[in-house]
């Protein structure tokens, strides 16, 4: 376990979790209260008080190498403790918070100037009295002339006062800027008391005078070094490796009732630490600045009660007997093991767990039942030894069906199904066929039953990254973009550089108008898959999306350069989000040809969009009017047209321009009356059959 040189966390958050109450009224949108959503009580057990969950918003810095620092001063896993933190908080086993809430800076992105604009200025900007506030700091802190200071990337140690983020700074904005009602405050580092010029104890003296309820809970006591260590599933510093367990529901104990409070993490942190550092490192919270029962997160599954926890807690030490078996306790995957590398999972209740090692492609180990001592460890022998085997039926039908589903076309993919179904009928085990249902049907734009194959395709092969994958396509067809995003990061988890989840998470981004993020994902996916046409299309969204026009030109042409094939080809290429467009109005056919050429009409329609934003009507008509070729019913592209259109009418102060823009206009109507630009269009409308029918 290496010693975490100045290495401190700080985890601010409102712990607002409420039993249920009256929604506030629509015009009251500052103080809207999203629920996370309510429990029928068990057949068996206590009543289980149904849970809202305020608006919540997060801030998560992870640096690990500093652009400043020497070699010796980087840091192995602050960027993975910043990802496991997200991870849990977008969780609805967990923090519930809105992917679009949770802004993430890690990198160079994480500079001083970074830091500020979120903390000091959109923190502040957006929380209001009843929501939830976090951040959370992952990387280095100093201490200069007796005051701490949170280390940005950019920090230089030889003018730490004017490059650092200093703590009275930070205990500024949380007691006087950001107006969340419950607060948490949680320290890691190894000068716990740098939080403010004179220590913790100080800080939260005087953030308890602003009548919110603080709950501090500090990693260390004063002059006790922080631990992070590479065998906490993949590497975590420790303080934050136990956070995040308890926050997942570990530490939901005494009673285990869905809900986390402050003294349950307290206890469940603070026993974990010490044990996992041999007593070096102790956490320490003050009791009576804070409710014991503060609610900090909520975990539905954990709802029904089990027996008392033993006093102490134990552990596993996992090995396996090949490269990339993914190991699952109690059905949540805690990582991947190589041959001949065992890690530990501690911090388990004791008792019977469910284990279970899984390898595409194998016959899996598990699951079985292990027991977990208290204040032991005990280990586990993942072996994986049988190549699965398919009955040649199964592999008939599968290819069968594979041939029919590359053909494209409603008729095909339909009795691509039937074959798949056939494979699948003779071996339940399967996967492969299960995959391809899901394929077939979300081909089909039957969700329901794509939803169902992919989660049967993950449960016999959890570690198969191409079903969660093809899964968060469909997800983004039905428009659940939080959960797609959720399915993605499992994905990106496992392989960072997986360039079509990156890809989708462009998308997703794209979706939820959160347009640097999506233009970030779509750079990772560049880089990772250079020839990759589809990212390109959804950065030239999201610049366009953000007033970026130029920008989104020369991304919409390198997209259409790089998909610049024949159609008929498109059915031969393995499309992730089959049908996604339907968030765009073109939901309406079933082939792959089709998906391509939606593809090509969208960036068409993107170039004449933004040329037509920056008044170059010209250009825009021409390229609106190739769009229109690739699908003459996209009501988005007969819309940029009558603008244009009328536009050019006015400044040239010609009715030639009017018929078209009329037409236009009216063929948008005729096509989906419902959009929102659609009573626009009416206007202009009643507006040119009026100039129309004046002498001229």
């Amino acid at each position: 376990m290496a010693m975490r040189l100045e290495r401190i966390t700080v985890f601010l958050m409102c712990a607002a979790f409420a039993s249920a109450q009256t929604p506030a009224a629509p015009q009251q949108r500052d103080l809207k209260i999203e629920p996370a959503g309510k429990i029928a009580p068990p057949a068996s057990a206590n009543v289980v008080p149904a849970v809202s969950v305020p608006r919540s918003y997060a801030v998560i810095i992870g640096i690990s190498r500093y652009k400043k620092l020497p070699e010796n001063l980087q840091l192995q896993f602050s960027e993975r403790d910043a990802q496991s933190i997200y991870t849990i908080l977008i969780s609805p086993e967990g923090g519930n918070f809105k992917v679009e809430n949770v802004h993430m800076l890690t990198g160079d992105k994480a500079s001083l100037a970074g830091l500020r604009r979120e903390i000091d200025g959109w923190l502040p900007s957006v929380a209001k009295e009843d929501d939830r506030v976090l951040i959370y700091f992952a990387g280095h802190g100093f201490m200069y002339q007796g005051k701490g200071y949170l280390a940005p990337y950019d920090i230089d140690r030889n003018d730490i006062a004017a490059t650092g983020y200093p703590m009275d700074e930070l205990g500024s904005v949380i007691g006087s800027k950001v107006r969340a009602k419950y607060k948490i405050l949680l320290t890691d580092a190894c000068h716990s008391g740098a939080i403010s010029p004179e220590d913790t104890q100080s800080l939260n003296h005087s953030l308890s005078d602003l009548n919110q309820s603080l709950f501090s809970l500090t990693a260390s006591r004063d002059r006790e070094r922080s631990f992070e260590s590479p065998d906490l599933e993949g590497g975590h510093g420790v303080f934050t490796y136990y956070v995040v367990k308890g926050l997942e529901g570990a530490a939901d104990s005494s009673p285990r009732d869905g809900i986390v409070t402050a003294d349950e993490l307290a206890e469940y942190v603070h026993t974990n630490v010490r044990d996992a550092t041999q007593g070096q490192q102790n956490p320490t919270s003050e009791r009576g600045s804070f409710d014991p029962k503060m609610l900090l997160a909520w975990v539905l599954s954990n709802a029904p009660p089990p027996a008392p926890p033993a006093p102490k807690f134990g552990s596993f030490v996992v090995e396996a007997n090949m490269d990339g078996v993914e190991v699952f306790i109690d059905g949540k995957s805690i990582g991947v093991l190589s041959k001949g590398k065992p890690f530990s999972v501690p911090g388990l209740l004791p008792g019977e767990h469910s284990v279970k090692g899984v390898k595409l492609g194998y016959e899996p180990d598990g699951p079985r039942q292990e027991v977990v001592y208290p204040g032991q460890q005990s280990t586990v022998s993942i072996k994986i030894l049988i190549a699965r085997r398919h009955a040649s039926a199964a592999l008939d039908s599968l290819d069968k069906g594979l041939a029919y589903y590359q053909k494209g076309y409603e008729q095909n993919y339909r009795k691509a199904a039937e074959y798949f179904e056939q494979a699948l009928t003779t071996d339940p085990s399967y996967s492969q066929a299960a995959f391809y249902l899901g394929l077939t049907y979300n081909a089909l734009f039957d969700e329901a039953q794509a939803e169902q194959y992919y989660k049967t395709a993950i449960r016999i092969d959890p570690d198969y990254l191409e079903a969660h994958a093809n899964y968060a396509g469909m997800l983004l067809d039905i428009g659940n973009v939080d959960e797609a995003i959720r399915q993605l990061n499992i994905v990106l988890q496992r392989q960072p550089d997986h360039a079509v989840a990156l890809t989708m998470l462009s998308q997703a981004y794209r979706l939820k108008e959160l347009y640097s993020q999506s233009i970030d994902a779509a750079k990772r996916a560049i880089r990772s898959a250079p020839q990759n046409a589809e990212p390109h299309l959804w950065m030239a969204d999201s610049y366009r999306l953000s007033g970026k026009y130029s920008e989104a030109h020369t991304e919409y042409d390198r997209y259409l350069q790089l998909s610049d094939f024949d159609s008929h080809l498109a059915g031969q290429l393995n499309y992730y989000v089959l049908g996604f467009l339907a968030g765009f109005g073109k939901k309406k056919r079933a082939a792959q040809q089709d998906i391509w050429r939606d593809l090509r009409s969208l960036a068409y329609f993107g170039i004449c969009d933004s040329e037509r934003n920056l008044t170059n009507f010209d250009l825009a008509i021409s390229y609106c009017q190739k769009s229109l070729t690739y699908d003459p019913k996209d009501p988005y592209a007969h819309y940029a047209l009558g603008l244009c259109y009328m536009k050019k009418a006015i400044a040239a102060g010609s009715i030639a321009e009017l018929d078209p823009a009329l037409r236009h206009f009216q063929q948008m109507l005729a096509i989906n009356p419902g959009l929102g630009e659609a009573e626009f269009a009416r206007k202009n409308v009643a507006t040119i059959q009026q100039a129309m029918l004046k002498p001229h």
